[in-house]
């Protein structure tokens, strides 16, 4: 693609690497302004070229959530891995109504593609984390190796993370999640996102944005770890419903050398918890992105 114009907004120092903030203009997202994060760790160069995590963050969250909270610098630095922090959605749409809530709208955009023509133009989350990123960075010769990606999320993003590695055209060489929402079709933040993002709605969220359907029907082997915490009131509202995606997994011949779901007794939904195994997540995913 050619070259799109990133501006550098903040370098921080860390861990050896370094923690930039970029900013450039979106296609994907209608031609709004989009931000993200990158950690590049030290030793990359245009001769050695680094893999990537993408990393997804929650309901409510920025770009820089994970990067600030997550403590993922530390383990990622010393397995020489890149992470990239992009947005939870679209800012400053002005569609009527996206900032009425909370779980809808602007900071909760469900890594879809909108459908519904009210949402469509700016809603393509999708296609910004999968393609445009991606493509992004390439363009302005940033040493990072997009053949070698996986992904991980929180969350609104760790459902970002299981669905776009289990339906991505682009292979991700594995997928994990900190309390993932994992059946969204049959839990209350999912029903909302997808009434109002998709025309089809639930039904049409099944085919491509509800990781319990999507493993349902996958056939090739998966990479896949998910922790959660059994003190987590969301977990308890069931709102996240891992156990309906690892029953899914295993009723289509995912054994748990395929998937690891751990259930973290006494840990909530916040990044005390994240922070806590993030050097297990970043380990799990080294094990694939430099094999």
């Amino acid at each position: 693609m050619a070259t799109v114009k990133l501006e550098r907004l903040s370098s921080n120092k860390t861990f050896g690497g370094e923690l930039v903030k970029y900013k450039y203009k979106s296609a994907a997202l209608g031609g709004l302004s989009a931000q993200f994060n990158l950690f590049i760790p030290p030793g990359a160069s245009e001769t050695n070229k680094v893999p990537v995590l993408v990393y997804l963050a929650g309901l409510t969250c920025t770009e820089d959530n994970g990067a600030q909270k997550g403590a993922f610098f530390g383990p990622a630095a010393a397995q020489g891995i890149a992470i990239l922090f992009p947005d939870t959605s679209p800012r400053g749409a002005g569609i009527e109504g996206e900032d009425a809530d909370w779980d809808f709208g602007t900071g909760a955009g469900f890594y879809l593609n909108a459908t519904n023509p009210k949402y469509a133009k700016h809603y393509q989350m999708y296609t910004h984390v999968t393609m445009e990123l991606p493509g992004v960075i390439q363009s302005n010769d940033i040493p990072i190796d997009f053949s070698r990606q996986s992904i991980f999320g929180h969350s609104m993003g760790g459902h970002g993370a299981l669905t776009i590695y289990l339906t991505a055209e682009t292979p991700y060489k594995s997928a994990s999640a900190f309390a993932p929402i994992s059946n969204p079709t049959k839990c209350p933040w999912g029903e909302k996102a997808f009434t109002g993002y998709l025309q089809g709605g639930v039904e049409e969220a099944k085919e491509k944005y509800d990781a319990t359907e999507l493993i349902a029907r996958h056939t090739n082997p998966v990479h896949i770890l998910i922790d959660y915490g059994t003190g987590d009131n969301f977990y308890k509202q069931g709102q996240l419903l891992p156990e309906n995606f690892v029953k899914a997994a295993k009723e289509a011949g995912h054994g748990e050398d395929q998937i690891t779901a751990r259930s973290q007794e006494g840990y909530d939904h916040s990044y005390f918890f994240i922070s806590t195994f993030a050097a297990d997540h970043i380990k799990f995913h080294a094990g694939f992105l430099k094999a």
